[in-house]
């Protein structure tokens, strides 16, 4: 239970959310709201991939699942991971199926069939509408490898892999500009784990090998695997001695979960990730630094989300049991994992102008905002919710906020700020805020502020609409997962909402995630 400043707990918190549009923060990259595809569990099979379901296509594709990432507005897929990346042999997956080996899947003790490769999942990501972003193998392979993956991929014609390519029924190069040099590779769960120097000497090499091929990809090389890391900071630190000049990116990993029944603690992930992207901003700054470079790298949180890694090892097949596609971390969420997910949009929003990429790990079934029973349906889980509203309404400039409220005290944590706010300026001139109240048991009056040089331009503004997710004490904070045989409940209108001079009132109830729309 947090301790929050303010007075009597049976009258909500007062703050005032200021919004400025006269300094934004920058604009708001719609690979913002990318997911993340990997061989694990049922994310690819059963997933994306099931040519037994009745809603399958003439490629095996779920249809329910398409249309569902379509409305979820999933812009960018990073492939094909992740962990199973640093054991891959790309080579398995192109070229007849019946010709494809099977192998062992080391990162998630599995089969693997190699039924999906490149070719099929390129052509889901364009029946959803989305851009290819493909990670090479630097744990067990290299430079060769890497190049040879980029010829197959990019070259039109002429050369021994891309006319593979073409034999194997795809005459255009895919569309893929994004690379990752490898996956999390200071893990020690990690194939081919290595050291930051042995890590950031190959990546270093390859880029400039792919980049003799295609001089104007966008590489993005690997951060350390999360803030917990003993290797984090110093790993990126001297990666980037390495591979600043060749990287455009690099990489961030972040996953929250709960910690029994410490809310308080949990809804102040926003904060803990919001303090963690400023490290690795100023760990890749001071290497710029250093070397008296001109160019300031971008990040790319391609990996993030509400994860309950606790759960993990009671579900991994372990010994002689090799089965394909087990379900793996399919936990239903909350309405406080969806207020979670919602907060870290925010705070991904609030970073605009250096977090260009982030892909929700995963799409499908593995800890994903999307559920795909086998025998059924495919259906929304609670974290589908604020993801959609985001990725949909979000679209313009991202705008500088700041917050005049109470704290919330955690045991994890300390004192975090317990109004998280982002604000988004759309090309129209309507504005859209998000807030979340991290306060578990307890309500908040907010006053979202748009005078001053902001309010000059946008006289005239009312609310179009208002809506929240609510996981407060008095809703059943830490239970009401998703129904397994329906959809999680969506956000409800917050009919407190209202203009009040130059700027809204609204209350957020506690543990909440709101979005409140204006426009003319």
């Amino acid at each position: 239970m947090g301790v929050t400043e303010g007075g009597p707990a049976t009258q909500p918190a007062t703050v005032t959310i200021s919004v400025d549009g006269a300094n934004p923060i920058g604009p708001v990259n719609r690979r913002l709201f990318g997911g993340f595809v990997e061989h694990m569990g049922r994310g690819v099979y059963g997933g994306i991939y099931d040519p037994a379901h009745p809603t399958a296509d003439a490629e095996g594709f779920r249809s329910d699942v398409v249309e569902l990432v379509c409305e979820l507005g999933m812009t960018v897929f990073r492939y094909p991971g992740g962990n199973f990346v640093s054991g891959y042999r790309w080579e398995d997956g192109v070229g007849p199926r019946e010709s494809r080996p099977r192998r062992l899947n080391l990162a998630w003790h599995s089969t693997e069939t190699n039924d999906v490769g490149l070719h099929e999942f390129a052509e889901w990501v364009e029946k959803v509408g989305g851009e290819l972003m493909l990670a090479t193998n630097l744990g067990t392979r290299g430079v060769l490898e890497a190049v040879d993956l980029l010829e197959y991929a990019r070259i039109p014609h002429g050369t021994e892999r891309a006319e593979q390519r073409r034999r194997n029924g795809r005459d255009q190069p895919f569309d893929v500009r994004m690379w990752c040099l490898g996956n999390e590779l200071d893990g020690p769960w990690q194939l081919g784990q290595l050291t930051a120097d042995e890590y950031g000497s190959l990546a270093a090499r390859t880029a400039k090998a792919m980049r003799m091929l295609e001089p104007d990809l966008e590489l993005v090389a690997c951060g350390s695997s999360g803030p917990l890391m003993p290797t984090f900071g110093e790993w990126e630190r001297t990666v980037l001695r390495y591979a600043y000049d060749d990287a455009d990116v690099i990489s961030a990993h972040f996953y929250a979960e709960p910690a029994g029944d410490d809310l308080a603690s949990f809804l102040a992930a926003g904060a803990v990730m919001d303090a963690y992207l400023g490290d690795v901003i100023d760990h890749a700054d001071a290497v710029r630094d250093e070397r008296g470079s001109d160019k300031t790298l971008a990040i790319s949180v391609d990996e993030w989300n509400v994860w309950y890694q606790s759960r993990m090892a009671a579900t991994l097949p372990t010994g002689d049991d090799w089965p394909e596609a087990p379900p793996l971390s399919e936990d239903e969420y909350t309405a406080a994992d969806a207020v979670v997910v919602g907060d870290m949009l925010i705070t991904m929003l609030g970073r605009a102008d250096r977090v260009t990429t982030a892909c929700m790990a995963q799409v499908v079934n593995v800890i994903a905002p999307i559920a795909a029973p086998a025998d059924g349906p495919a259906r929304r889980r609670a974290t589908f919710h604020p993801f959609r509203l985001t990725a949909r309404h979000a679209r313009g400039t991202s705008l500088s906020t700041s917050v005049d409220g109470p704290v919330s005290v955690t045991a994890q944590h300390g004192e975090v700020p317990a109004i998280s706010a982002a604000a988004v300026r759309g090309e129209t001139g309507g504005v859209v805020v998000y807030v979340v109240n991290r306060l578990p048991d307890r309500a908040v009056e907010a006053t979202i502020d748009l005078r001053g040089e902001f309010g000059r331009g946008l006289g005239g503004l009312r609310v179009l609409d208002a809506v929240t997710m609510s996981a407060g004490h008095s809703a059943g904070a830490t239970g009401d997962a998703t129904a397994e045989t329906g959809d999680a409940a969506a956000p409800r209108p917050n009919h407190t909402a209202a203009a009040h001079g130059d700027g809204v009132r609204l209350i957020l109830p506690a543990a909440s995630w709101s979005m409140v729309r204006l426009g003319r």
